[in-house]
């Protein structure tokens, strides 16, 4: 039987086919110590952390959306609880190759329950880095002839859980795709105060069809690497977000093609941008599973798109 083929070469062009998280069986609420960001450590202290129950219906309906457009939507196994709703952390598509994650030990497991989707596709072109390497998908973006990566390369390294992707990433990246740029962008971290942490690359930029952009300058640590996106994208095609729109994850939104995008339904700001730049905006709610520091695109571990 034929396998299939891993294709993605950006954040927009149509999407053919996805592995979407799932909420069910997430366990019991971590204790503090049990927190891997600041958002999710945030709610445990204020008794707001989401109930399975509404994470469940929030991700219910991001499905419903892609089906509508005719994505093929893979779910991952279930596994009794285990959080296992943020797949993009776990590994990541760049042209036809599939890389794993070197993710937290502690979520090795969340792997485990993709490799029966993994295995409808060419084996030989899923790769994993060395154990030095450390990375995840949500600092990880394919655009076109470049690659741009969150990091933190600074010697505090080991004080932030929040820091996932590290120089050694990038190099890795450059050897692995010779033929890309791959552009590094070292993000604030706070393991404390979630309106300080940039977790992940997406949560600060995100790369949108008509060449838009949305992307939260603040986030970034080190004034040139911004202004290098500001370059690419263009100034006037850029929507600047907030620290309030950057905790409430303005960035975090999917797009299933160049025209439709999928985002959060109390962004109002945002959302209303959207349109007036001529997109369709699928509007879902997804406040619930947003107070674990992840949104659309952390949801989501895209393995194909269309292209002519």
């Amino acid at each position: 039987m034929k396998k299939e083929q891993f294709l993605i070469r950006d954040e927009i062009s149509p999407l053919k086919s996805v592995i979407l998280g799932r909420a069910d069986s997430p366990g019991p609420i971590p204790t503090p110590e049990q927190c891997y960001d600041p958002k999710s450590l945030e709610n445990v202290l204020k008794g707001t952390y989401p109930k399975e129950e509404d994470m469940i219906k929030e991700i219910e309906a991001f499905k419903n959306i892609l089906e509508k457009y005719g994505v093929k939507v893979y779910r991952p196994e279930p596994i009794d609880n285990v959080n296992q709703i943020f797949t993009r952390d776990i590994g990541f598509v760049i042209e036809d190759k599939f890389i794993k994650s070197n993710i937290l030990p502690d979520r090795e497991n969340e792997f485990q329950a993709i490799e029966k989707i993994l295995n409808k596709f060419d084996q030989t072109k899923i790769y994993y880095p060395s154990e030095e390497v450390h990375i995840e998908g949500g600092d990880v973006m394919p655009w076109n002839d470049y690659i741009f990566v969150g990091t933190y390369r600074f010697p505090d390294y080991p004080d932030y859980i929040t820091a996932r992707t590290n120089a050694a990433a990038v190099d890795f990246l450059q050897q692995a795709f010779p033929n890309k740029k791959v552009l590094a962008f070292d993000l604030k971290k706070s393991n404390t105060d979630p309106r300080q942490n940039a977790l992940h690359l997406d949560c600060v930029f995100q790369p949108l069809g008509k060449g838009k952009a949305i992307i939260h300058k603040e986030g970034f640590l080190v004034p040139e690497q911004y202004e290098q996106l500001v370059k690419i994208f263009g100034a006037e095609n850029l929507f600047h977000i907030t620290a309030d729109e950057m905790y409430d994850m303005y960035s975090n939104v999917f797009s299933i093609n160049p025209q439709v995008v999928v985002s959060e339904q109390q962004n109002k700001r945002l959302n209303d941008w959207l349109r007036t730049q001529g997109f369709t905006v699928e509007e879902v709610p997804y406040a619930e599973i947003s107070k674990q520091e992840g949104l659309l695109r952390c949801s989501t571990l895209p393995l194909q798109r269309q292209y002519d």
